[in-house]
Formats: structure tokens, C-alpha cells, sequence
């Protein structure tokens, strides 16, 4: 009788993964949105988010994760954008630390701006649990998030490892956590 419940475990979750891997998100069209947010830490999301807003496609961008030394001087240098895009647009988050915290720095960005609707910019891989924390963080604000996911070609291990950390963030946000 364990063995059957066991095995019937293993069964769900290889399942899941499979839809997991075979339903990554994709980019999204090109709708209007009043805010832009952009987790750091992968290639494309960068110049995703300054694109979207160069074409007026949002009023504000929010790149979370950044570090605390990265000035939007830089930023522009190395994105090639006019310094004035960073000036009057693009606002840094340099309090998060990993994707939960990104959701919660994110929260207060938008609740502050009292943004309604965000377009929210990851890798596809990584897409699943930043929505699933920035939607718990953000419940109560009256936010519409758009996903817009960046193509990638994860690995094997990448994908393994991210569908284990989005199974223990739904397992544990009931809890809190």
C-alpha cells in the first residue's frame, strides 16, 4: 500500500515537471501596462524592459535585484539607451536579495506608484514562481500582471532544479513562508 501511494508520488510529479518544462512561458504581445518590472540575474530582460519602454509601452520601469554599487549611469553606458530613458523612467530596487524579495520590493514599488497593471519580466524558466510570489505579494493591491517571459534554452538541471523550488514555494506559501 505505500509503495502504490509512493510510486503514484513519483508518477504526479514526473508529470508535473513534464508540463512544466513543455509549458514555459512565452513572450508577451505588446500591450500597454503603467509599470514595467525587471528581475536581474539573466540575458535579454534588460533590454526587454528598456525597449517596452523606449516605445512608450509603459511609464515606469522597476529593475529589482540590483546591486547596491550599479548606478543608472552605468546602466545606460552599457545598454547603449539614452541616459534621460534612465533619469525620468527607471527606477532601481537594490533591497532584494532572491525572487521572494523581489516580489515583496516589487509590491511596495507598485503600491507606492499606485500602478494597476505591471508587465512582469523573467526568463521563461524562472517565470512560473516570480509571477506565483509577486502575485501573493501583490494581492490586496488590485494589480493585473502580465507575464512576459524571455526564451531561453534552459538545461536539463536548470529546469530540474527551478521545478523543485516552485513546488516548494506553492507547498509553502499556505504557510507563510
Amino acid at each position: 500500500m505505500i509503495s502504490r501511494f509512493l510510486s503514484l508520488l513519483v508518477i504526479v510529479w514526473a508529470l508535473g515537471f513534464a508540463v512544466f518544462a513543455i509549458t514555459l512561458p512565452r513572450p508577451a504581445g505588446d500591450a500597454m501596462t503603467d509599470a514595467v518590472v525587471v528581475l536581474t540575474g539573466g540575458a535579454g530582460r534588460l533590454e526587454r524592459g528598456l525597449d517596452l519602454l523606449a516605445r512608450h509601452r509603459a511609464r515606469r520601469l522597476f529593475l529589482s535585484g540590483t546591486d547596491r554599487t550599479v548606478r543608472k549611469k552605468e546602466l545606460a553606458a552599457r545598454t547603449g539607451r539614452p541616459q534621460a530613458l534612465f533619469d525620468c523612467c527607471v527606477d532601481l530596487g537594490k533591497d532584494s536579495v532572491d525572487t521572494r524579495s523581489n516580489a515583496k520590493e516589487t509590491a511596495q514599488w507598485l503600491g507606492a506608484h499606485r500602478f494597476r497593471s505591471v508587465r512582469l519580466i523573467t526568463t521563461d524558466w524562472h517565470m512560473p514562481r516570480a509571477h506565483h510570489d509577486l502575485a501573493a505579494a501583490t494581492r490586496g493591491l488590485g494589480v493585473t500582471i502580465l507575464v512576459d517571459a524571455v526564451p531561453s534554452h534552459p538545461s536539463f538541471t536548470t529546469l530540474f532544479t527551478e521545478y523543485q523550488k516552485y513546488l516548494l514555494r506553492r507547498a509553502a506559501a499556505p504557510f507563510g513562508y
